[in-house]
């Protein structure tokens, strides 16, 4: 990497309380520590981890890693994948191709990389401890107090701060009682299948050389489901996601299935899936939710913000959620390392908000205009659909979103800390800053790439 991005440290310590101990909440410990403040970083269960299999790291957190101190460890334990494959769901053809290597790092001075969702996080919390953030376990938020800036939870512990951040995820208690709203985690309609495979099962199969010899991604788009498939640790584990309606029971998020269960919805698929699918000892069902868009993410007087999935939960069809919390955390660190008074705490939570949500909008909006995208069933969309990515240069409107020029751009082009000196250039110049970047979606042919 060329460029030098890092946090500078503020001439005034706050501290925040941070509820939630995710991807998210961990990285915005860290950004905080970096810009000088106090950190107590609340989490619910009684240990630090993450559950889940792969996630995908897209240029943008990388420059935010390197920045945090923990690119190095991060990329340890990753894979750089080489290229986007998008292939036919029924012969595995390959109708479009994005390269990563080198194009990520000669456009956008990043890497793109693939990880274990415990290792990301691992790496993450390792950073925190080594920076000095305080993390207090078995600390399940039951109140906010906006008037006194405190937590209580639900065994009787009270945290006060001079900033609170919700990074409590889709069912998150703190927008509850932000908004007045219960609930907010919504039923989208989907589900995943997640699985990891040993790759040393997959090499044992001639068919498959062409996969777990190169680390790409794989993509298998058809009707009403896809497959998605890329490898971890090292190249050692396969990571199987399928992407499908829901078919789970009412008021049961998760649930355990088997590989015939896979191989049945995909029954007339590509045979090397199958092949990959008959290797699978475990697999699970995910009912994938997300959250409404909301008029704000600031307490109206309280100096209480949310960020990540409890402001912007969205769909994986863009592999940008965990980059999106990231992305916030670097932002809201960056914007603080700034600070001169009390005073500006407030508008600097407005920023923050001002800056996140116009990008993140865009990428929930995108998500979920992708599943239209992915799941066409054979027929003159799905034929026009190809059309355009068969041996054409892509452009705008590009279906495969990761090769659209102008959404590629929007999607790995930005850098949070472009964005934090140039908002508070503006802001000390009397003035709340502007959206850097155009709404995407002006533009129709983003809308109806198929029509």
């Amino acid at each position: 990497m060329t460029a030098k991005r890092e946090f500078q440290k503020s001439k005034l310590e706050l501290t925040f309380v941070i509820v939630g101990a995710g991807l998210g909440g961990v990285a915005a410990s860290i950004s905080l520590r970096l810009a000088g403040h106090k950190v107590l970083l609340l989490e619910a269960a009684t240990q630090l981890g993450e559950v889940g299999a792969g996630i995908q790291i897209p240029p943008p957190s990388t420059k935010i890693l390197e920045a945090m101190g923990c690119l190095d460890a991060v990329e340890r334990v990753s894979i750089h994948p080489r290229d986007i494959l998008i292939h036919r769901y029924d012969n595995g053809e390959v109708i479009s191709k994005q390269n990563l290597v080198p194009h990520v790092k000669d456009k956008y001075d990043g890497m793109y990389l693939h990880i274990h969702r415990a290792d990301y996080h691992k790496c993450l919390v390792d950073r925190a401890l080594e920076l000095g953030v305080e993390v207090h376990l078995n600390c399940r938020v039951d109140k906010i107090d906006f008037k006194n800036n405190s937590v209580t939870t639900i065994n009787g512990k009270t945290f006060k701060g001079d900033v609170i951040v919700g990074y409590d995820g889709v069912k998150s208690k703190t927008r509850q009682q932000l908004t007045g709203e219960p609930g907010g985690a919504y039923d989208t309609g989907d589900l995943a299948y997640r699985a990891l495979v040993p790759v040393e099962e997959m090499k044992k199969i001639p068919e498959l050389e062409k996969y777990w010899s190169r680390p790409d991604i794989h993509f298998w788009w058809g009707p009403t489901l896809h497959i998605v498939m890329y490898f971890l640790q090292g190249g050692k584990v396969c990571n199987v996601v399928g992407l499908c309606p829901d078919t789970l029971p009412n008021d049961v998020l998760r649930q355990e299935a088997n590989h015939q269960e896979l191989i049945e919805v995909c029954k007339d698929w590509d045979q090397d899936l199958h092949r990959i699918f008959n290797l699978i000892d475990d697999v699970g069902k995910w009912r994938l939710q997300d959250s409404r868009e909301l008029a704000h993410w600031v307490h109206g007087s309280a100096n209480v913000i949310i960020l990540g999935d409890a402001s912007h939960s969205t769909l994986p069809y863009l592999a940008s959620g965990a980059s999106q919390a990231v992305e916030d955390a670097a932002v809201l660190g960056g914007l603080f390392s700034h600070i001169e008074s009390r005073d500006q705490i407030h508008q600097i939570l407005e920023m923050t908000e001002l800056l996140r949500k116009w990008r993140s909008s865009q990428v929930v909006r995108g998500s979920a205009h992708c599943r239209t995208i992915y799941h066409l069933e054979d027929g003159e969309k799905q034929q026009i659909r190809d059309s355009k990515l068969k041996g054409k240069k892509p452009e705008l409107g590009c279906p495969n979103r990761f090769a659209d020029p102008v959404f590629q751009d929007f999607l790995w082009g930005y850098d949070a800390f472009e964005e934090i000196e140039r908002a508070w250039a503006e802001f000390e110049q009397g003035k709340m800053p502007t959206y850097s970047y155009p709404n995407l979606y002006e533009d129709e042919r983003l809308l109806e790439p198929i029509v």
